[in-house]
């Protein structure tokens, strides 16, 4: 008994079943951007300016921001120890001062080091360059020169000319001695010593004049950290003071977390750099270790330019190309490891920002902010995306920066059918059946999506042509999905798999324990034959694919399912209809708009023409309470009315396991109402 749906009665059917109905849908005019919006871009154009020209007084306070950040777990720890707030602030930022201080001092002295063999490693590179020009361009040459040579060989010497009297030259006047030019030369005036020390210590007092604006301001921003907080929470989150709260405190955590795990892998990496160009004899060692774990901040280009710098150096120093060679292995070894197997252990597999985001982050925070801007464009950028994902009127970073997705698994299965690509919605399908049932998915996602499909069908917004592409790729992810059972995952996989690979708005998926359903061997003989349960497709446009997922899921639990679309059993074609060995009949309809006469009349003929059979009625709208109401049900003539694929296969199943006689599911109530009934409960 095969499993697949049948595509033919499918496709035969699709021109009767409501496609030339809609014609040329007329889209509405998209309007004029309201004030609102326009306030919104003058505000980002404010921002943006305002961050490029107030630049000298925004990165100190950045960088104090960032700083407290890192510092917070060490002052934590010196709380503890029994150290007072101010003495835990003070200590904390000395030693980010000494920190500093000897970075800087070692940095200062590989320098001096370096400038002294530069001359030598100057000759270096120039043999080299020349060697290679020989190699090259001067091989080139020859070859040109030895053609040439060759061809002025084949060719004929050219005849004597001719010779011609010669004449006396005119005599000239010599030139007058000219007289030679007076040197002049041109003397400064002698410094003072005021100026003196103003070209000497400037670039030394600029830095450290920053330096010391960032540690006051870090200082400050430590001791007011819970003012600062609440001021914040007050300004975006007042509404709800608790929710906030808890949001604003882990946030802070997280990155604070995040921002010194950082800092310690980086610093790891410029150690392990430093020991090895130690031992393959690259001089300053230390400087291109320093460079190394900072450039790693850099998001993507910081590893290759800080292994570009040393082995540019190693090829300046050794007259051969083994130090560039151990060079660049060493760089090839080590940023592997530390950036696909240390860091996924110590953050995560992914900061939560998109890989498009990070690029564009770094040129923009370059751009508006130089060398430190990029820098800072990583932490920078993942503190906006926390911000947007805690405060609700923020949400647009976290949509422009995050990682996760922006569309819900619903509006997302919607609109990979609308673009006609079933091939992503079948990859998203897959990650979410690793935590939920085939038929969960169906009723959570698949049944939603056409929900909104059909919405815009209602409004005139999709085309014929639109349609058709909607139906063809349902179809083809239903096929896809073919070999997949329907069976609940384990409790072990739910958890992996949510805690991994799933987005905030997939795990918010409903995850209530769900009734069980049957299994193929429960289902007796009889109802297992091929077209036992008719699915039979109303009147909408869409009700042909909810039925088409029905019946596999009656399929994969042991019940011949069959579909039927509403040509089929159209007032004209409904004498040809072959119901022979047909048990139960389900009508599928995606939507409900009042009192449906259509499926009401359609009850009637369905009864007519098999009046032993068990009428069942799928309205899929879990949120449409009414549905459920017995006067609709009443008012159908339906044995059973539900609101799920998944109601619907238990009414089947316990319909077939009961063995009820045919005659008596058409006593408007009797045995197969309460079975119903008792499905829905369960």
């Amino acid at each position: 008994m095969p499993d697949a749906p049948p595509r033919a009665p499918f496709s035969s059917s699709r021109r009767a079943s409501g496609l030339g109905s809609l014609g040329a849908a007329k889209v509405t005019p998209a309007s004029m951007p309201d004030t609102r919006n326009l306030t919104t871009l003058a505000g980002g154009v404010v921002v943006i300016a305002g961050l490029y020209l107030a630049r000298d007084v925004l990165i100190p306070i950045t960088l104090a921001f960032l700083l407290s950040l890192v510092l917070w777990p060490l002052i934590r720890l010196l709380r503890k120890a029994r150290l007072g707030r101010v003495p835990s602030i003070v200590l904390a930022v000395l030693f980010a001062l000494g920190v500093m201080l000897s970075i800087g001092g070692l940095i200062g002295s590989q320098l001096a080091e370096l400038a002294q063999g530069l001359p030598r490693y100057q000759s270096t590179i120039s043999r080299k360059v020349d060697a290679i020009q020989d190699m090259t361009i001067g091989r080139i040459n020859a070859l040109v020169d030895r053609a040439g040579s060759t061809a002025r060989r084949e060719a004929p010497a050219p005849a004597p000319p001719a010779p011609t009297p010669t004449q006396p030259a005119p005599t000239q006047p010599a030139p007058a001695q000219q007289a030679a030019p007076l040197p002049v030369e041109v003397h400064q005036p002698q410094p003072s010593p005021m100026e003196m020390a103003a070209t000497y210590l400037s670039p030394v007092l600029s830095p450290l004049a920053h330096l010391g604006i960032v540690l006051i301001v870090t200082i400050f921003v430590l001791l007011q950290r819970e003012d600062l907080r609440d001021r914040v929470i007050r300004l975006f989150g007042s509404s709800d003071l608790h929710r906030t709260t808890v949001a604003m405190d882990d946030a802070a955590y997280r990155l604070s977390r995040f921002f010194l795990t950082q800092v310690a892998i980086n610093a790891s990496f410029g150690m392990v750099i430093t020991a090895g160009l130690m031992g393959i004899g690259l001089p300053s060692p230390i400087l291109w270790g320093i460079l190394a774990g900072l450039l790693r901040f850099v998001p993507y280009v910081g590893a290759i330019l800080g292994a570009l710098l040393p082995m540019a150096l190693a090829a300046a120093v050794d007259p051969g190309w083994s130090m560039v060679l151990w060079t660049a292995a060493l760089f090839v070894v080590i940023e592997p490891i530390v950036g696909h197997i240390i860091e996924p252990l110590a953050y995560g597999h992914s900061t939560g920002i998109s890989p498009v985001s990070v690029v564009l982050s770094a040129i923009f925070w370059s751009w508006i902010w130089g060398p430190i801007g990029l820098l800072l464009a990583t932490p920078l950028t993942l503190c906006l995306v926390v911000m947007g994902r805690h405060v609700d009127r923020l949400e647009f970073l976290d949509v422009l920066l995050g990682d996760r997705p922006a569309l819900t698994p619903v509006e997302n299965f919607y609109q990979r059918a609308l673009a006609g690509d079933p091939d992503e919605a079948q990859e998203q399908a897959e990650v979410l059946l690793k935590e939920r049932s085939l038929c969960s998915y169906y009723d959570e996602v698949a049944l939603k999506g056409l929900h909104l499909a059909a919405a815009d069908v209602r409004r005139g917004v999709v085309t014929a042509s639109q349609l058709e592409r909607i139906r063809e790729a349902v179809i083809d992810l239903v096929e896809g999905l073919q070999d997949h059972t329907d069976v609940e995952p384990a409790p072990q996989q739910q958890q992996a798999t949510r805690a991994t690979r799933l987005s905030a708005a997939e795990q918010q998926l409903p995850r209530e324990p769900r009734p069980k359903l049957p299994d193929p061997e429960e289902i007796p003989e009889e109802w297992r034959a091929e077209g036992s349960i008719l699915c039979i497709a109303g009147r909408g446009p869409l009700d042909e694919i909810s039925a088409i997922l029905l019946a596999q899921i009656l399929r994969k639990h042991g019940m011949g399912a069959r579909v039927v679309p509403y040509a089929a059993v159209s007032r004209r074609e409904i004498a040809t209809l072959e119901v022979t060995g047909v048990r139960m009949i389900c009508v599928c309809s995606v939507e409900l708009r009042g009192v449906p006469s259509n499926l009401r009349y359609l009850l009637q003929r369905l009864r007519r023409k098999a009046p032993d059979a068990h009428m069942l009625v799928g309205m899929w709208q879990d949120d449409d309470q009414a549905q459920r109401d017995d006067d609709l049900r009443r008012s159908l003539g339906a044995d059973a009315l539900v609101a799920s694929l998944r109601e619907a296969v238990l009414d089947c199943a316990k319909v077939a396991q009961a063995g009820t006689p045919a005659a008596e599911s058409n006593n408007g109530g009797g045995v197969p109402l309460a079975v119903g009934a008792l499905a829905r409960r369960s």
